[in-house]
């Protein structure tokens, strides 16, 4: 089948393609940016694989689909954005709509969450909106509703994993008594593709989870269990939404944006009405002590195939952040340093192994202080890490930084600041001529900006020093 694909560089998205792909579909993937789109992952299947660049917040983007097409996946949601999501997400549906219908697709499947509650959150709210606007008379509509998604890199994972791993007694908010039924993403894939042109899911909705319906507080002590880590949560009345936002925001790797909206909906209990789509679809539901297993597995395998942090984290440079893939070198600053090096190799294992648990090789205790401060003022601070120890692709985040370029052949890696600075600000790394060259751009704004990098010039001097010292040791 013509598949067309939306959302083809999100968590869901990236999982979703590799399957399509391995089962045979052709695939259209519809994308905001192209430059995001790492084509070198899916080599294996370059027949099968077209691209295309949309932005269904801006018709004057929207170049004819392909007629040809059968199915249709919308993927596309705004929850993380800075701006009125409920209204970009409505635009956003109503232009995929009229778009499609000028097709032969005969199906689209829209991913949502469970609104089975008289009263919903902002973003349920919005999902359900969302959904009317998907309705059509030119093709058939099915909804596939979830509640809180498990797997490695899934947002919900890596919350509850950041609040278990790093707080033995936590002092929670009473919406960890709310009522939730997870799912696993492998189980999410499988009723993805598993109501592909099944006419009996034409024009009707699903909600999908998995067997266990526990509360978020439950959720929390299982992980904890799993892990074999002892730890104590004790539910207080006090903590306001906007409190409890902040202390998501500080604790986890989430973005405030998104800390809101999450808080915001978990006062919403999620729980699935029941139905046979998995029975029909020959699916076995994972238990969420099995989707933590297999998440677990995932990541000592260092096999995570994406994570909800692929989307942009700063969202100002969200459609635009590949216009500063040319770093600057008039009206910046600019901190330059050379080593030779003896073993190419390594120093290449280290440049491409940077960040995330492995650290920036010195000063790691100052980069800590700089991705706290840099939460502390909104920014997206470290605890991002990086979801593979040993490889980057373009578009990868490696904490507080966005890869805008990765080649070990050309021996450079290129990462651009998403951390907030009055300015912008790019670190690159090359080997040329048995030499390592590491330099840190900055290309100020106004008066604050000159003032900044003059104030943290010190810092650089003995960071960036230690830094590429240590990456061109031989050993």
């Amino acid at each position: 089948m013509k598949i067309f694909l939306t959302g083809a560089t999100g968590y869901i998205g990236k999982r979703l393609l590799i399957q399509l792909l391995s089962n045979g579909h052709e695939v259209i993937c519809s994308v905001r940016d192209k430059k995001r789109f790492d084509l070198s992952l899916y080599q294996n299947y370059e027949n099968q694989l077209n691209v295309i660049e949309h932005d269904y917040n801006d018709d004057s983007t929207l170049s004819p689909i392909n007629q040809e097409i059968d199915i249709a996946f919308y993927l596309i949601h705004s929850m993380s954005a800075n701006a009125d999501f409920s209204k970009a997400e409505k635009i956003s549906a109503k232009n995929f709509a009229k778009a499609v219908e000028k097709t032969n697709c005969r199906q689209v499947i829209y991913l949502t969450g469970i609104v089975n509650e008289d009263q919903l959150s902002k973003h349920l709210q919005s999902r359900k909106d969302v959904e009317k606007e998907l309705q059509s008379d030119s093709y058939a509509l099915t909804v596939l509703r979830a509640g809180i998604i498990i797997g490695s890199g899934s947002a919900s994972f890596e919350i509850i994993r950041d609040l278990v791993e790093k707080l033995p007694i936590m002092v929670a908010p009473k919406w960890l008594k709310t009522l939730c039924q997870p799912i696993a993403i492998r189980n999410v894939v499988e009723f993805l593709t598993g109501v592909i042109g099944k006419s009996f899911t034409y024009n009707r909705h699903f909600d999908i989870a998995g067997p266990d319906i526990l509360s978020y507080k439950e959720m929390l002590l299982i992980f904890a269990e799993e892990r074999k880590l002892k730890r104590t949560i004790i539910s207080v009345p006090v903590l306001s939404p906007k409190i409890s936002s902040y202390w998501l925001y500080f604790i986890t790797s989430t973005s405030y944006v998104l800390a809101k909206n999450l808080v915001d909906s978990m006062k919403v209990n999620v729980v699935a009405e029941k139905n046979d789509l998995a029975e029909k679809l020959g699916i076995k539901l994972l238990s969420y002590r099995e989707s933590l297993q297999l998440s677990f597995d995932k990541i000592e395998q260092n096999d995570v195939l994406s994570t909800w942090y692929d989307s942009f984290g700063n969202y100002k440079y969200s459609k635009n952040v590949w216009n500063f893939l040319e770093v600057p070198t008039m009206g910046v600053f600019k901190d330059k340093k050379v080593r030779k090096i003896k073993n190419e190799e390594l120093t290449l294992d280290k440049i491409f192994g940077i960040g995330g648990k492995n650290g920036w090789y010195h000063a790691n205790y100052l980069w800590s202080l700089r991705g706290s401060i840099d939460k502390l003022f909104g920014g997206v601070g470290l605890k991002r890490g990086r979801k593979n120890s040993k490889s980057i692709n373009a578009g990868d985040s490696i904490d507080f930084w966005r890869v805008l370029y990765a080649s070990r052949e050309e021996k450079r890696l290129l990462l651009f600041a998403e951390m907030k600075v009055p300015g912008e600000a790019w670190l690159e790394f090359k080997i040329t001529d048995g030499k390592l060259i590491q330099e840190a751009t900055f290309r100020p704004v106004g008066i604050f900006g000159r003032l900044y990098w003059y104030a943290v010039l010190p810092f650089h001097g003995y960071i960036f020093n230690g830094m590429i010292s240590r990456l061109a040791e031989d050993k």
